[in-house]
Order: structure tokens, then sequence, then C-alpha cells
């Protein structure tokens, strides 16, 4: 009698695991029919654009590389006439200076409302043509990767939410994986290849165990470029004193200005992106753009780095480097007049959140370790494509005719509020999220839930 009473009593708990699972596998199924598609779409663009060096390399060949090389590189002044000479119109904007003695010098420039990009042997001056920057191969995988490619605040917060479902996503198959039984390495680190009922699972969920540390690290470090996540990280560190250093004005009082440093500069670390920019002090006369070169010499500044020219009366020339090494990025600001340095700001001015968020940035686009990052990089999105398309098939090969194949709804009332608690705290931690659910919970309450037909095939009972 006291076994049969002993069994009896283990029948809630067993109820409550299983509809914990039941929980979980429902919120998962339905995560990842949403996110798959840009699951797909975010890996094969990322994967493409982690190569953008070797890719614009072979691909502008002949724009990037100088035809003929020599042992002096002409003055600023002299690249840009030539720019000038062979498009009268160009507003140029900015130029960047290579590290490596065979490229050209890119000199960005406006072009009524477009930015392009000319390309001039810094040897010989030959101007030897210009890109328009949206154009670039690279460019269009990098607005599919951001933006969805149609662009806009609505398409990058699509972006983001699709990567905090993502998240969710990895989170709750872990929670599916994890062994509830004696360990063993087969269907949990190893596919169970002779079983064919659970080859194809162990083939979906084995992988993406594995994958699981690597697409965490991917969607973290993507985070701080989004709209609504990337504002919320860029505040606390702001709050905390982690982020861009509190005094990043040494030689003056910090400038009460509405403009950015990203307003009038190009190639700015994330960390000064948000940096309000000083003013310059009118003189007369104005110092040239190879005075401007020469401080940065003098400071030993390593190439390759952005020289920005100023914008207006008060404008600044500003040096800044974000693509090169991630520990030798810096944002300088000079007087366009005096040529004195009114802002210094090197990676090691950082707060430690900046310095993370820096080095993370990098990671993501393969640029933190050189060419293992990018392969490793492209691993990680090869395999988030076959767990997408094998999570496909699964779910093909066991859906069956009349509804989603989804798991029922748990039974055990406790369950599902302790699920939603758990999923509102998801949405608090991430504001789309928590928008997400609730339009998801005011459709599952004014109609999916009350249609016969969308009960059945969400499979409700």
């Amino acid at each position: 009698m006291e076994a049969v009473k002993l069994k009896q009593d283990n029948v809630p708990n067993k109820n409550k695991s299983a509809g914990w699972k039941q929980t979980i596998w429902r919120w998962h199924f339905f995560a990842g029919i949403l996110v798959a598609p840009f699951v797909l779409i975010l890996a094969i663009s990322g994967g493409v654009y982690l190569f953008k060096p070797q890719i614009e390399s072979m691909v502008y060949n002949d724009l990037y590389y100088v035809k003929e090389s020599g042992e002096a590189e002409l003055s600023i002044s002299k690249q840009i006439d030539s720019v000038k000479l062979a498009l009268p119109s160009a507003m140029v904007t900015s130029i960047q200076l290579q590290a490596d003695d065979r490229k050209t010098t890119q000199i960005n420039y406006m072009d009524g409302e477009a930015m392009r990009t000319a390309y001039v042997n810094p040897y010989t001056g030959e101007y030897q043509g210009s890109l328009a920057n949206e154009q670039k191969v690279t460019e269009i995988f990098r607005r599919i990767h951001g933006e969805l490619f149609v662009g806009g605040t609505a398409a990058n917060y699509l972006v983001e939410l699709a990567a905090c479902w993502t998240l969710i996503l990895v989170i709750t198959g872990l929670y599916l994986w994890w062994p509830r039984k004696k360990s063993s390495i087969w269907g949990t680190i190893i596919p169970r290849w002779r079983n064919k009922k659970l080859r194809l699972r162990d083939l979906h969920a084995v992988p993406a165990f594995w994958l699981s540390f690597f697409t965490i690290i991917l969607i973290l470090t993507g985070l701080p470029w989004s709209g609504v996540m990337g504002e919320q990280i860029n505040r606390l560190a702001t709050a905390t004193n982690s982020g861009y250093p509190a005094f990043a004005y040494p030689f003056m009082g910090a400038p009460e200005s509405p403009i950015k440093a990203t307003d009038v500069a190009d190639d700015v670390p994330w960390a000064s992106e948000n940096l309000a920019v000083p003013a310059s002090s009118p003189t007369p006369t104005p110092i040239s753009m190879e005075d401007a070169s020469h401080v940065a010499s003098f400071m030993e500044l390593p190439r390759p780095y952005t020289l920005s020219l100023p914008r207006g009366e008060t404008g600044v020339y500003t040096l800044s480097s974000s693509h090169g090494v991630p520990t030798e990025s810096f944002t300088i600001h000079l007087d366009q007049y005096s040529g004195n340095v009114l802002s210094d700001v090197r990676y090691d001015d950082f707060g430690i959140m900046a310095k993370a968020i820096t080095l993370g940035i990098a990671l993501h686009e393969g640029r933190l370790f050189g060419l293992p990052n990018q392969l490793i990089g492209l691993l990680v999105c090869i395999g988030l494509i076959f767990v997408v398309l094998s999570a496909l098939v699964l779910w093909r090969k066991r859906k069956p005719e009349k509804h989603s194949g989804a798991p029922t709804t748990a039974r055990t009332k406790s369950v599902t509020i302790s699920a939603w608690v758990i999923m509102v705290l998801f949405g608090l931690l991430m504001p789309l999220v928590g928008a997400s659910l609730i339009i998801v919970f005011l459709l599952d309450r004014i109609l999916l839930s009350r249609w016969s037909i969308t009960r059945k095939w969400l499979q409700y009972d």
C-alpha cells in the first residue's frame, strides 16, 4: 500500500514535468516557425559579409590597388585635386589613408545626395574611378543583414525582433535538449545515426547544441547596432560610466553641442559615436589638410584612418578609425584654424562596457583575429542554415495533415502561468519581444482560441 501511495504521489510531479516540456516545446515550435526565414536571411547575408575585405579586393581590384607604385606619396591636396579634375561637382567629405602601400587612397564625396568614393593612386595622383557606396556588392549584403534591404526603422526593428526571438529559441532549445535520464553522449553531443526514428531529431538538436554558445555570442554582439536594445545598451553604458570616458575632452570643458561625432565623421568607433563635437574658434586663416595629416603623423596614429573635413566655420577636422585593429580605434577632433587637439579618445579611454562592445563588434564582423575569426563565423552561419533546414524537414516529416503539428497546450494551469511569467521577464529585458507578446496574447484571446479551425490547427486541445 505504501508503494502504491508513493507512486500516486509522484504522478503530479511527472505531470508537471511533462507539462513544462510540452509548454517549452510549444513556445520553441512557434518561435522557430516565425524566425526561421529571418535566421536564414541573416545567416546567408552575414556569412557573405564576413569576407568583405576579400570580396571587395577581388571584385574591385582595379579600383582598390594602384597600377604603379612609388616611394613617396603626393600631398592630400594634390590627390583631391585629381578627383575634382575628373569630377568637378564632387564635394569631398573625407579621405581614408591606407596601411597597405599597394592600395589607393579612398576619397569620399557627395554627388548630389548620393555618397560615393573615388580611388586615387597616392603616388601618381591618377584617378582610377569611383563607386556609389550603396551599390557595392558587400554593402548590398550589409543592408540585407541589418535592414532586410528595404531599410528604415521598421525593418531595423524587425531584424532586432528576430534576433531577440532567436535568443529565446536557443534557450528553449537547450531546455528541450537537456538529458533527463542517465547521461549519454548519444543523442546529446553525437547523433544516433543507427536509429532511423531518432536520427532526424538528433541531426537538428545536436548541431543546435554545439552552435548554441556561438549563436548567443553572435546575437549579443549584434544588438549594439539595433534600434531599441542598442539605445538601451548605450544608456546603460552612459549611466554606469562604462561607455565613452566621462572626461573625453582633456584640453577644454566638455562642449554642450547637439552635433554628435557620427554626424560629422566617417569610420567613428561605436563608443565615440554619440560624443558631442567641439567647435573650432574662427580665425582668418584655417590650417590645410596636410597640416591635419601632419598632426596624425606626429601623434603616430596607425593606418588605416579617416580624415573627415570640417563642416562650416566652427567645424573640426576629425581623425578616426574603427575598422582596423579594435584596440587601436580612436576619435580625435582638431580645431580647423589652430590645429589644436580639442578631443582625443582612444580605446584605452573607453569604459569596460565600451571596450567589450568594441571587441564584440570586431568579433561579429570577423575582424578580431583575422581569417580564423572569419572561418569560425562562416561555420556558425552554415551551421545555422543546416539547423533551420533540418527543423523544416523534421516538421514536415512529423506534421499531420489536418493541423500544424504543434505540441498541445499544457493542461496544468500553474505551468502555463509560470511560462507566461518567464516570457514576460524576457519581454521586460527585450522591449520588442514584450510588444510582440502583447500582440500574441491579444490574438490568442480574441481570435485564435475562439475559432474552431484555428484551435484545431494550432493544437489548443
